[in-house]
């Protein structure tokens, strides 16, 4: 047995000292929250569920697809809730193959016409968010269990005050900030626990989102996003006049890349701990350097990651543009992909920021734990006093 191992197995301990730092940090953080939650606070709420999608005595309802027309495409379809049956005309969009035994949402109207309108998805999207839900209760278990309750607080914040404040003209940048924080401190502590290490990632996902706020500030401005709204921008700005395109599309930005963002640092943070647990006579400079090993790695493939998460999501759109007789710079700069690129770059830039920030804050805050005081190792204290230090590794 190496002389050397006796102290691998404990725990890093963070000082007093270094404890009050990390909270009066937080307790900052939070409490600029509070103020910009007071500043952007919807006065009221009347926004919501104000505008009627549908016509009057118009309603949505299922119906189950009897039989097809296979030369005009008209479809027989059994109303769920009626007797009778309806005759529905083909949606007349390619792709859209209806065949008998099909559940398909449709509009009812008054006058009793049935008009479609969509695939009923309710089913098999429930399947998959059960099997998911199992998934992750199954693989990690109370964290996995934490992580959805975060997750669906973090999403209640997004609806109740995330749209109505943008709604009612707050400004963007601070209600993505806000949004942004608050959503974190509630996902983080409740996935993860009070604990040092993930004030840690707390403190670099803040500092990320910061600077994606103030690149994303510029960009947006700069590189004219939304210079064409797509429909559901356009139909934002008839429902609310007091909504800017471009202050929206500032705050989707900032909320785009918080998930990626706060993984990374996560990750960043328990390097930098079992690192220290591992190897507890590094200094602090060498616990940076061999964690900035896998915070080069984990950028690396984040930079792919997100890259291709758009094209997978945007491959219709690119497929038109491309399609067509025109140049790939005039394509990529087309308002629909140049959107998506902005909030990319801008959005990586500032998860490429936190990861450094990040392990800094641990190496100094993570010190090497006291020595473990099993009966192994008192004897291996015992038979080797003066053990020397394993010398440092060199970066390769």
């Amino acid at each position: 047995m190496d002389g050397h191992s006796h102290g691998h197995d404990a725990p890093p301990r963070v000082t007093a000292r270094t404890e009050l730092v990390l909270w009066a940090a937080v307790t900052v953080i939070l409490a600029a929250v509070g103020v910009g939650l007071a500043l952007t606070w919807p006065s009221n709420f009347s926004d919501l569920g104000s505008q009627q999608f549908l016509e009057d005595g118009a309603s949505w309802e299922q119906a189950t697809v009897e039989s097809v027309d296979p030369e005009t495409g008209v479809m027989t379809v059994q109303v769920h809730g009626d007797s009778g049956t309806a005759e529905v005309q083909p949606a007349g969009i390619p792709g859209i193959q209806v065949e008998p035994g099909d559940v398909i949402s449709v509009v009812q109207l008054e006058t009793g016409e049935v008009i479609f309108s969509d695939f009923e998805r309710t089913q098999p999207m429930l399947i998959l968010l059960v099997l998911y839900v199992l998934a992750v209760l199954l693989v990690a278990r109370w964290k996995g269990l934490g992580a959805l309750l975060g997750l669906a607080l973090a999403l209640g914040v997004v609806a109740f005050y995330t749209v109505p404040a943008l709604l009612n003209g707050s400004p963007p940048i601070l209600v993505g900030l806000v949004t942004g924080t608050g959503a974190l401190s509630i996902l983080l502590y409740v996935a993860h626990g009070f604990n040092a290490r993930t004030t840690t990632a707390f403190l670099g996902t803040v500092a990320g989102l910061l600077v994606t706020a103030l690149l994303g500030s510029w960009a947006i401005g700069a590189a004219h996003i939304p210079g064409v709204p797509s429909e559901a921008e356009v139909n934002v700005g008839f429902v609310s006049g007091t909504l800017s395109l471009s202050g929206l599309a500032l705050c989707g930005l900032m909320l785009a890349g918080l998930g990626v963002l706060n993984d990374v640092t996560v990750t960043q943070a328990s390097a930098v701990w079992e690192l220290r647990r591992a190897r507890p006579d590094l200094s602090r400079w060498d616990v940076y350097r061999r964690a900035m090993r896998v915070g080069r790695d984990h950028i690396a493939s984040t930079v792919y990651t997100i890259a291709f998460a758009y094209v997978g999501s945007a491959l219709p759109l690119i497929v038109l543009i491309l399609v067509y007789n025109n140049s790939v710079g005039r394509a990529v700069g087309s308002s629909e992909i140049a959107g998506e690129v902005v909030r990319t770059l801008v959005g990586s830039l500032g998860l490429v920021l936190a990861v450094p920030f990040t392990t800094l804050i641990g190496a100094v805050v993570a010190q090497p734990g006291a020595l473990k005081s099993s009966p192994s190792a008192r004897r291996e204290r015992r038979l080797n006093p003066t053990t020397p230090q394993v010398a440092p590794e060199t970066d390769n």
